[in-house]
């Protein structure tokens, strides 16, 4: 295979829906989900969660709402936070009606599982009524058991052919403004399905490969399976699933997009693994320019490279890059060039220092020339 960065990569043509003011497929930003995982009776420790990922670059976050006080909460949930919130609902169509009321954005709901047609009916009005979209999120893990019974186990055309059948019980009641997942915690069973599923509808995909385990192993086999998904432009929002705080999830989700140049958001560090060549410690300086740049939102490249062997190639593509030098100095590069040596001492406070003026600069040079265009458009 030849080499083909991101944006030569044609992504899967889908319907395009909206999950509040976010859109979702038709050629939309693909967008990084999360879910709480705070009771969601107690709405300020949910709305606290919510805003940390939000600060973290979250776009929707997915609510529990098992209970009539679930959904209660979920009004003041809504009001106080400044992203869509989905409400996940499995089996009481009743809930799926109060999280509408209560201003969800988005219901995760399987019309199948919820009884008769006329409950699925009244979901689908509560739906319309008050501007909800609908995910149907379907599960390896919790297959109809009409359809284990056709194939014996959870397989990828199972899993599609539930997704389909779910869907139409929405389309039967002319609703198109719905979502598909086909999860599974077994990377490929979940690539496949997502395969499958992508050549027989055009219905938006959000993607994921669910449970699937801690920090390090949920990382890894995310990234392999959504990497996979993504590289093929199969995708219109993602979540990463975690046994983590919904935050690192959204980190997580970010650098995946991130890595494939898919979008870009905050400080990218490009950092060599360190060796007995290195002239500063590149692991704890790392560690220390990643908690002090959280918070920058402009896309900027950063290289951190212990010695000279690689640093000035890898500083030649990156915004702001070190090398480490000798005697306790290291070189500062700025666009690719040398610029001034720093004494270690003082090296990561100038490195944040130099990133937040890069990036105010950047900033204002993008709200000149909206401004500009503006100005023109008039």
């Amino acid at each position: 295979m030849s080499y083909r960065p991101y944006q030569h990569i044609e992504r899967r043509k889908s319907r395009q829906i909206m999950v509040g003011k976010v859109p979702v497929g038709g050629g939309a930003p693909i967008t990084v989900q999360t879910m709480t995982n705070t009771p969601t009776e107690d709405a300020a420790a949910t709305i606290a969660q919510i805003r940390r990922a939000e600060v973290a670059g979250v776009d929707i976050v997915r609510v529990s709402c098992p209970t009539p006080e679930a959904t209660a909460a979920l009004a003041e949930i809504v009001r106080e936070v400044n992203v869509p919130i989905v409400a996940d609902i499995h089996f009481h169509y009743r809930r799926a009606i109060e999280a509408a009321k209560a201003g969800a954005a988005c219901l995760r709901i399987n019309p199948g599982n919820i009884g008769s047609p006329e409950r699925v009916k009244e979901v689908v009005k509560a739906a319309r009524d008050y501007g909800c979209s609908i995910r149907i999120g379907v599960n390896g893990g919790s297959l109809e058991k009409h359809l284990l019974d056709k194939y014996g186990e959870p397989n990828p055309e199972a899993l599609v052919e539930s997704a389909l059948w779910h869907a139409d019980h929405l389309l039967q009641n002319d609703f198109h403004e719905f979502k598909i997942s086909v999860k599974a915690s077994d990377v490929f069973l979940a690539v496949a399905a997502y395969q499958q599923l992508a050549e027989v509808c055009d219905h938006p995909l959000h993607i994921g490969i669910t449970e699937a385990g801690g920090k390090r192993t949920g990382t890894v086999k995310s990234s392999i399976g959504m990497g996979n998904l993504l590289w093929a432009g199969i995708g219109d929002t993602l979540r990463v699933s975690l046994s983590a705080e919904p935050e690192e999830e959204v980190h997580v989700g970010w650098e995946m997009l991130k890595s494939l140049g898919i979008r870009h958001r905050g400080v990218k560090i490009i950092s060599c693994p360190s060796c007995a060549r290195q002239g500063f410690n590149v692991i704890e300086t790392v560690a220390k320019l990643e908690d002090r740049l959280a918070h920058i939102e402009t896309p900027i490249s950063l290289s951190i490279i212990g010695c000279v062997v690689n640093g000035p190639g890898e500083a030649l593509m990156t915004d702001i890059g070190l090398t480490g030098g000798g005697a306790g100095r290291h070189m500062i590069y700025a666009a690719g060039k040398t610029d001034h040596t720093i004494d270690e001492d003082a090296m990561v406070e100038h490195l944040v220092g130099l990133v937040e003026k890069k990036a105010a600069e950047m900033e204002a040079e993008k709200a000149a020339e909206k401004a500009k265009a503006l100005a023109a458009a008039e």
